[in-house]
């Protein structure tokens, strides 16, 4: 696993309702969430992705510095919300560079953690997008990266990775750095194949994580991205855009 790089999202649905912050349990609720994403973030601009402004956090934040062990100690899922991940910001890029791939059509994002992709989707020209995360802080920080962005974006919290669930009614599908945790990868690919296999288009950006399927992909780009020696195992990942066949 890269440096700093939290493990799974899953379980994370069903979170505690409330947080333990510095001995002091406090209720968790939209509004908890939304100042939690303010008082932890600044508005940055992601080094690959210059267009798109998110709430990240950064050195000056005590988030930055915790960690996985100490989030859950409180109760938070780890921030993937507060972070511009290198396999997202490749495929946001894309996205950009190649509007065609999801102008006028319904766009899923899945894992979307700070809504970088999502964005990056809306902003290209797509109708609808949804983005789906099950960690309850990434509504409030999708929310508050749309806001700054200037687009509208439809956030939801289903875990569409579970068991029997339905694949979204959708033309394409996003997921960017995705590969990074064993079981993660497993239960995120089999749904990225039925979604290919339904007829959508499904592209992913990995910066070469540990899980990253072996058959199946064919790359569509490659990004050397800057990222920080605080979250990865060095400066800049080289990153591929691929698309699930």
């Amino acid at each position: 696993m890269d440096r700093g790089l939290p493990h799974g999202r899953a379980g994370w649905q069903d979170a505690e309702t409330a947080l333990n912050v510095g001995g002091i349990t406090v209720a968790f609720d939209s509004e908890t969430a939304k100042r939690f994403v303010l008082e932890n973030t600044s508005v940055l601009t992601p080094p690959h992705v210059p267009e798109i402004r998110l709430r990240l956090a950064d050195e000056a934040h005590a988030l930055w510095l915790k960690t996985e062990e100490e989030l859950e100690r409180i109760g938070l899922p780890p921030p993937f919300w507060a972070f511009a991940w290198a396999g997202g910001q490749g495929l946001a890029r894309h996205v950009l560079d190649h509007p065609e791939l999801v102008r006028g059509k319904r766009v899923f994002d899945l894992a979307t953690g700070s809504g970088l992709v999502a964005i990056a989707a809306k902003t290209a020209g797509a109708t609808q997008v949804v983005a789906n995360d099950v960690d309850p802080f990434c509504e409030a920080a999708v929310g508050l990266n749309s806001q700054v962005n200037a687009v509208s974006l439809r956030f939801d919290g289903n875990d569409f990775l579970a068991s029997g669930s339905d694949l979204p009614q959708v033309d394409c599908v996003l997921a960017g750095d995705v590969f990074y945790d064993r079981m993660f990868s497993a239960s995120a690919f089999a749904f990225l194949k039925r979604c290919a296999d339904a007829g959508m288009r499904v592209l992913c950006g990995d910066p070469g994580r540990a899980y990253l399927p072996e058959d199946g992909l064919e790359k569509r780009a490659e990004y050397n991205i800057a990222v920080t020696r605080a979250l990865e195992d060095s400066e800049v990942k080289h990153t591929c855009v691929w698309e699930v066949m």
